[in-house]
């Protein structure tokens, strides 16, 4: 008797476990819900947003098929050592998605659809709950931002709504909150979304506790994060491709670009961005007439920002990504950042991410495109002297360093202070030697080298021993816009 109510106790645990893992069917057309702003802080209970209807497929399935496939097709991510333990997308890799092999026979490229799209190209969304470590402001820009990659090469449009309902729901959640996928404190699982046509469709939550941040390494980068989650509930699932924003393990990388294998994923769903109409004869004249020519013209400031290297001239600035001129450019400086004055003295990102403009005796500071401070007077930071040439933002062995150069002297900043160190300035040639006493803008490239200008031609420095690199100087129309010899 009592081994036949062992026996018994098992079945019933078994049927149990079936029964709840089984599959629902999808719910098309379901209509978004407004979410209730209550929030137990700390708590591990599941909320009750939509807690009357039964979980979908994508809070129960865990890892099989899909895992099965990355262990007999390594990725370089296989290779790193302690994937388990890499902060990740808490969406599952499913067994039931749909791989799509487009690209010729040499070359072919790879991203996986989940098998649903949105119906219609023009979106809202609605942010419920925010991080704590930013203003709702920079929270709004950083997913606008995350957004803008989608919306570059499809015909989607995103608005945000603040009341009512939207079709993507975005909340900063912790443990349990309502659906089968907890987060787990900081690290491990970062955020996770839902696709379209299934149970909550267009949800996406962030994990509260994880340190988010924006263009440094300091913590978790929400814009990378972001952007990743809103593949998701357009459609797409994980992709195994090296680098594309859908593979599941986080990565700190800027700029922020689309893959080619995400890029055809997204197109794949809604189609490519349509063209826009030509630009009349006169609006390429007046660009032609009035923008000077980067082969022939020195430059007066120079600052890497968010990863692509600017270049300022008078009222215009030129965008340069992975080593090429962006369309579109050059282009008025004010296009990004209103309010920037015509001609700016120097500029650099500082590891806030915010972008410092300097003229004449006065600074003007930026968070992404929206000025936060300025103008300011240049004595607040204790520079004694106006007009500086050049500013420059370097990371050493002791961490980052902040510069101001004029006239053979230089001065160093502490942004904790908020005031250039005592002691200073120094000379140049004592510390900087080989670079000339009169530059015009400085930066630090994406492997660690620092370049100061001087008219057309740039040094390049050597950060452990800083100096400069034999060969330098060399001419910057030719290096970085491809022109031929002056």
């Amino acid at each position: 008797m009592q081994v036949f109510g062992l026996l018994a106790s098992a079945f019933a645990l078994y049927f149990s476990l079936s029964v709840h893992c089984l599959p629902l069917h999808e719910q098309k057309g379901v209509n978004k819900r407004k979410v209730s702003r209550d929030w137990l802080q700390g708590s591990h209970r599941s909320d009750v947003k939509r807690g009357a209807r039964g979980a979908h497929p994508q809070e129960t399935l865990k890892d099989t098929t899909w895992a099965k496939r990355r262990a007999s097709e390594p990725t370089q991510a296989q290779h790193s050592s302690g994937d388990s333990n890499r902060p990740r997308c808490g969406v599952p890799d499913y067994p039931t998605q749909r791989e799509v092999h487009l690209g010729t026979r040499h070359r072919p490229k790879r991203f996986v659809i989940f098998g649903g799209r949105w119906e219609k190209t023009d979106l809202t969304y609605k942010i419920m709950r925010f991080p704590w470590q930013m203003s709702e402001d920079k929270v709004r820009r950083v997913l606008q931002e995350a957004l803008r990659v989608w919306t570059e090469v499809t015909p989607l449009t995103f608005t945000e709504v603040r009341e009512g309902d939207a079709d993507i729901i975005i909340d900063f959640n912790r443990y349990w909150h309502g659906d089968n996928l907890p987060f787990d404190g900081p690290g491990g699982i970062l955020a996770h979304a839902f696709f379209p046509r299934t149970h909550r469709e267009g949800d996406i939550h962030f994990d509260y506790d994880e340190s988010w941040t924006v263009g440094n390494d300091f913590g978790t980068d929400l814009l990378q994060v972001a952007a990743h989650e809103f593949g998701h509930v357009l459609g797409l699932q994980h992709s195994l491709e090296p680098g594309a924003i859908m593979s599941p393990f986080y990565s700190f990388s800027y700029p922020l670009q689309l893959s080619e294998d995400d890029k055809q994923g997204i197109q794949y769903l809604y189609g490519p961005r349509p063209e826009p109409p030509a630009p009349s004869m006169t609006e390429t004249n007046e660009i032609i007439i009035s923008a000077p020519d980067a082969c022939h013209t020195n430059f007066d400031a120079v600052s890497m920002i968010r990863g692509e290297l600017f270049f300022f001239k008078a009222s215009y600035a030129w965008r340069i990504r992975d080593g090429r001129l962006q369309e579109g450019y050059p282009a008025l400086a004010s296009r990004h950042w209103s309010g920037i004055p015509e001609k700016i003295d120097a500029a650099y990102e500082d590891k806030t991410g915010n972008i410092w403009f300097f003229e004449g005796n006065n600074y003007w500071v930026f968070d992404a495109e929206k000025q936060i401070t300025g103008p300011d007077t240049l004595q607040n930071l204790g520079l004694p002297v106006g007009s500086i040439q050049a500013a420059l933002r370097w990371r050493e062995r002791n961490g980052h360093q902040t510069y101001f150069f004029k006239s053979g002297a230089y001065w160093r900043f502490d942004p904790l202070q908020n005031r250039v160190d005592t002691g200073h300035p120094h000379s140049m040639q004592q510390d900087w030697w080989g670079i000339p006493d009169e530059v015009d803008a400085a930066f630090q490239d994406t492997q660690g080298f620092a370049h100061f200008i001087s008219g057309r031609q740039y040094w390049k420095v050597d950060p452990v021993e800083r100096k400069v690199l034999a060969g330098y100087p060399r001419y910057v129309g030719m290096d970085f816009f491809g022109c031929g010899m002056p």
